[in-house]
């Protein structure tokens, strides 16, 4: 009987103990830098929407913890195998995952987002560039070689017939030619100056006739030259996707929503090198998390892109726990607690700023 309330007293000593310990023992929390939502500072300190995240929820349960900083894949393998206690960063809720380990209650809602090229802003002095661009001057010398060509054949034929308007010196005539060649094109026909002959005539009424495609040509090639540089890479939505060469990176929700979408895509090894690709004309456009994106393209500066408004596919980011974690639900408890408070939207402004 002693022997049984012996047993009894130290199982129930070691199970108190363990929970005891369990609920005070320092929390081993692994992060994988992913901005604006986990960032490290020069000085080696940790920030971001998700670190300020958590660091409320770790004060809300009384619990002390210690960073482990890891890789993306290795964060993952780390919390299905129970390394970690818990997995900040900016986790996408899919069901692939929720098979490996458990979510907490999610903290911010977002989607897929498309970038593009960035769109130069139209001003007087880019198309005075654009006038003086190589393209712009070939179609001139072209169009100025035409005219001079039909003025010397009409010359040939009207200098005798017609030396009052085409004679003169070599010059002078072919001058008047050019004159005459380029009014008619121009429908401007001034009628100071007309063929005579039949071989004349012959050739003005195939100039008329050939003058109505010039203009529209001409006037399609000045549009061009204006404009090639603000053009865009013709996407607006996720329609124009198939087809066009899409930067993504890869192992993530962006590459599957692809796949599934059989569109074409170059994955990257990170954001920065995805986003320059596009810039540099290496790709048409990327898809991936639009707050990410919208963080990282502050930082490019000359090369920043345009993000096209909306999302689609859209995503659950939660805090990822060991499967069966006695921490879920208090971790989610506080998570509910801190996004409900007025102090949520001015940690997500911090960061992402306005759009």
């Amino acid at each position: 009987m002693v022997h049984r309330i012996f047993t009894w007293f130290f199982l129930l000593t070691l199970t108190i103990s363990t929970q005891v310990h369990a609920q005070t023992s320092t929390l081993r929390v692994g992060i994988t830098e992913v901005p604006p939502f986990v960032m490290q500072t020069e000085d080696g300190r940790w920030e971001g929407i998700s670190i300020d995240l958590w660091r409320e929820v770790a004060a809300g349960m009384g619990r002390d913890y210690e960073w482990v900083p890891m890789s993306f894949n290795d964060l993952l393998a780390a919390t299905e195998n129970g390394d970690i206690d818990v997995a900040v960063g900016a986790l996408t809720m899919t069901a692939d995952r929720e098979s490996r380990f458990d979510f907490s209650h999610p903290f911010y809602q977002t989607g897929l987002s498309i970038a593009v090229p960035p769109v130069p802003e139209q001003s007087l002095l880019a198309s005075l560039k654009a006038l003086i661009s190589w393209q712009f001057v070939s179609v001139i010398l072209a169009l100025g070689a035409l005219l001079l060509a039909v003025g010397f054949l009409l010359w040939l034929v009207e200098r005798r017939r017609n030396p009052e308007q085409f004679g003169g010196s070599a010059a002078e005539g072919i001058g008047s030619s050019f004159w005459w060649a380029a009014v008619t094109m121009t429908t401007v026909g001034y009628g100071d100056k007309a063929p005579v002959s039949f071989p004349g005539r012959l050739i003005a009424l195939v100039w008329m006739f050939a003058g109505l495609i010039m203009v529209a040509s001409f006037t399609a090639a000045i549009t061009s030259s204006l404009t090639v540089s603000n053009l865009r890479t013709g996407i607006e939505g996720v329609g124009d996707l198939p087809g066009k060469v899409v930067a993504t990176i890869g192992q993530t929700a962006s590459q599957r929503y692809l796949e599934e979408q059989r569109i074409r895509y170059q994955p990257y090894p990170d954001l920065t090198t995805a986003m320059t690709s596009v810039a540099e004309g290496k790709s048409d456009a990327i898809v991936y998390d639009r707050p990410l994106m919208q963080y990282r393209n502050q930082q490019l500066g000359q090369q920043r892109l345009t993000i096209l408004p909306g999302v689609f596919a859209e995503q659950l980011y939660a805090l990822a726990l060991p499967e069966d974690s006695a921490l879920r639900a208090p971790v989610s408890q506080q998570i509910l607690r801190v996004t409900e408070s007025e102090d949520w939207g001015a940690i997500q402004a911090a960061y992402l700023g306005s759009e």
